[in-house]
């Protein structure tokens, strides 16, 4: 499989072939200062030289004061927060959150503009969520968008079509507009699929095996960090079939960022 892309120049390129996580690339953590780096570690294994991110039985809410039993499991590329007891730091999702433990701030890749892309598999279980997202450092709070590659929840996934998400999410951005959708696709998302985006000045075009599925015109101006997940999220009632079964496995073969030359 080629890893040239005509018009860009690779930047970032993970392929998970070791044992470990590689801090070089990643921050081991989701949002570590709402909540702490021990609540906010991912549970994950290597396989086949794909990174899967899981849900296991006993694993704890990640950060139960602000986002109640949600479960976690997550990697991200930067991180920004003020300091204990203040409200300052990236991807406030709950108006209520503070600062629970100081982070260092860090810089592990945060790409202005070009072309990103994932190669991945989810579960179908329907309590489960999996995607991989770009955010604003946040440093200045405005900066705070979201460009969502894909996002698909087990509760849209059949046996041969899923609703995925993609998109634009303006947050607290006045200069962007919201602009997240939810179609249906042909696609077996239990298989290996290919995501993207490819993010210029004047747009963001979204990707699913290399074929284009929408263009917005629209786009953020500041630097954006990855953010690669799966959670697990209450669906309201008593659990049954698959959604007994653990782990809940997210499979990730690669993540690449590309430089327009």
């Amino acid at each position: 499989m080629t890893i040239e892309k005509r018009g860009y120049i690779l930047e970032f390129n993970d392929e998970f072939e070791g044992n470990n996580i590689d801090e070089d690339n990643w921050i081991p953590y989701y949002l570590p200062q709402w909540s702490s780096r021990e609540n906010s570690k991912p549970s994950y294994h290597f396989t086949d030289n794909n990174l899967v991110l899981k849900i296991t039985k006993d694993q704890r809410p990640w950060c139960p004061e602000f986002n109640g039993e949600v479960k976690c499991s997550s990697i991200q590329t930067g991180i920004y927060a003020g300091v204990l007891g203040t409200s300052e730091g990236q991807h406030k999702f709950n108006p209520e959150c503070i600062v629970r433990e100081e982070q260092i701030n860090q810089r592990k890749y945060l790409p202005l503009y070009g072309y990103f892309e994932i190669r991945a598999k989810v579960p179908d279980t329907r309590s489960n969520v999996s995607a991989l997202w770009m955010i604003g450092y946040e440093e200045n709070p405005a900066e705070s968008a979201e460009i969502c590659i894909f996002e698909i929840k087990g509760t849209n996934i059949e046996k041969n079509s899923s609703v995925i998400g993609y998109g634009i999410h303006k947050f607290n951005d006045p200069k962007l507009e919201e602009a997240f959708y939810e179609n249906r696709f042909d696609i077996d998302v239990t298989q290996f699929h290919i995501y993207a985006a490819e993010w210029t000045p004047e747009k963001v075009d979204f990707y699913i095996d290399n074929v284009l599925t929408h263009s917005i015109k629209q786009s953020p101006d500041y630097p954006m960090q990855f953010m690669l997940n799966i959670y697990e999220i209450p669906i309201g009632e008593t659990k049954e079939g698959k959604d007994l079964i653990y782990p809940k496995e997210f499979s990730v073969d690669y993540v690449r960022g590309y430089r327009k030359i």
